[in-house]
């Protein structure tokens, strides 16, 4: 039997949900109850009819999706359009204390919106930030590298990060900071769908794939993300401190090669 919410608590949802519209998070989940019918026949309390009657879900999460609202880029097909619908909702965003810390601009993504590979990144550097592009400086110029041997230009792929706004002197982002500025990027990789995403970088991949690992072990494997397979490798920053890893790196460009179709060439970068 369906539960019904007072109008306090709808009222209070209804706010709440409004809040994180917002802050541009559309994105829901359930959690279901973990109720399983073993379970319910082992006791011997719970008769049959009151089995039926028992929810699987909590009512509250069933009364959030009659506030709902849908993301604004939801009427239309063309991801190009939906990518500047995204743009200006996040605005001149102040939604973190990075708004505060010093960064120029919002570097928001650039490429094809209609790409099949689509790079993401940690957060925009110093170049980035003055430039409003995302890898720009020494690590976006082997990006650039990277994406040449692989027999593809910049233009054909789309780049973004995890954050929209540089970290004073470059620091790690935050976690908060990671989960307020992402819902934005979900959007995105929404909007484009692309048949292969790589994390660059460890920031990139646990903050994609929810997973606390070494790069050692998410690296070689292939991920399913929201329809999208997702691999993982490291950061061109990482590389031009570590050169001797541009092989591994070079390895993992190839398995996205095989995956997209495109000729791999015995070469390496």
């Amino acid at each position: 039997m369906p539960v019904t919410l007072d109008k306090a608590l709808r009222s209070a949802l209804a706010e709440r949900i409004r809040f994180y519209n917002e802050l541009g998070i559309y994105d829901f989940y359930r959690r279901e109850i973990a109720i399983s019918q073993p379970d319910l026949e082992a006791t011997p309390d719970v008769q049959p009819e009151q089995r039926e009657a028992m929810p699987r879900r909590s009512a509250a999460v069933q009364e959030a999706d009659l506030f709902a609202a849908p993301r604004p880029e939801a009427d239309t097909s063309d991801p190009a359009k939906a990518l500047r619908i995204i743009r200006e909702d996040l605005g001149e965003c102040t939604r973190c204390r990075l708004a505060k810390q010093g960064r120029k601009q919002i570097v928001f993504g650039v490429g094809n919106p209609r790409t099949e590979l689509m790079f993401i990144g940690e957060a925009p550097g110093a170049d980035e930030d003055q430039q409003g592009e995302p890898f720009v400086g020494r690590a976006g110029q082997l990006l650039n590298n990277m994406i040449k041997a692989m027999g593809l230009r910049r233009e054909d792929i789309y780049i973004a990060n995890i954050i929209k706004c540089r970290p004073p002197g470059n620091r790690t982002p935050e976690r908060d900071e990671c989960e307020t500025c992402s819902p934005f990027l979900m959007r995105q990789i929404e909007a484009i769908h692309p048949k292969v995403i790589v994390a660059l970088g460890a920031v990139a991949a646990k903050t994609l794939l929810a997973i606390n690992a070494p790069m050692s072990e998410l690296r070689g494997h292939w991920y399913d993300f929201r329809g999208t397979r997702l691999a993982v490798t490291y950061h061109p920053a990482f590389l031009l401190r570590d050169p001797r890893q541009k092989g591994e790196a070079w390895k993992d460009l190839q398995m996205v090669m095989r995956e997209l179709g495109l000729k791999v060439p015995s070469q390496n970068t």
